[in-house]
């Protein structure tokens, strides 16, 4: 079946196998790598992606049900050369050890903070708590996060 779907602003199309998931038409329809796949079972949260805005875990999705609709990967989160708040956060607070949950973490991130702009650290907790990280124990990853917020924040102030 064809399939086409709007990733990071550009409409891929491509005929797939019906069963395909999300995680591999993005990884190998435009080579987005970003998308981590990693557990078969739902459980890690690297694949996390927004569809439409929100955010899913895309081995959980058909790519034939993501057809129409638009989905954003890390790899769209950089806007004009800038990183994203949350990027920047991950780096300035050392939010990321090995980096294969990083991808899925940004994004839950992201989502979060487009729903809210101040979470307190038990909500940003609750956001990235579909995402399995085995080497930060999450304290740098709350911590990135409380920084993208702040900065944020920053940036509406000083416009």
């Amino acid at each position: 079946m064809q399939v086409t779907i709007t990733i990071n602003g550009e409409e891929v199309t491509r005929d797939v196998e019906p069963r395909m998931l999300l995680v591999h038409f993005i990884r190998e329809t435009p080579g987005l790598t970003g998308t981590h796949w990693g557990c078969d079972t739902s459980n890690c949260g690297a694949c996390i992606v927004r569809l439409d805005g929100q955010a899913v875990k895309s081995c959980t999705v058909l790519a034939a049900m993501a057809d129409g609709h638009e989905v954003t990967t890390v790899e769209g989160l950089e806007r004009d050369g800038r990183l994203d708040p949350v990027q920047e956060g991950f780096h300035e607070k050392h939010a990321l050890h090995c980096g294969f949950c990083t991808p899925g973490m940004m994004m839950a991130s992201r989502a979060l903070l487009d729903e809210n702009p101040d979470p307190t650290d038990e909500e940003i907790r609750t956001a990235i708590s579909g995402g399995i990280c085995r080497c930060t124990g999450y304290q740098n990853i709350v911590a990135a996060v409380r920084w993208a917020a702040e900065r944020e924040a920053e940036v509406k102030q000083e416009a």
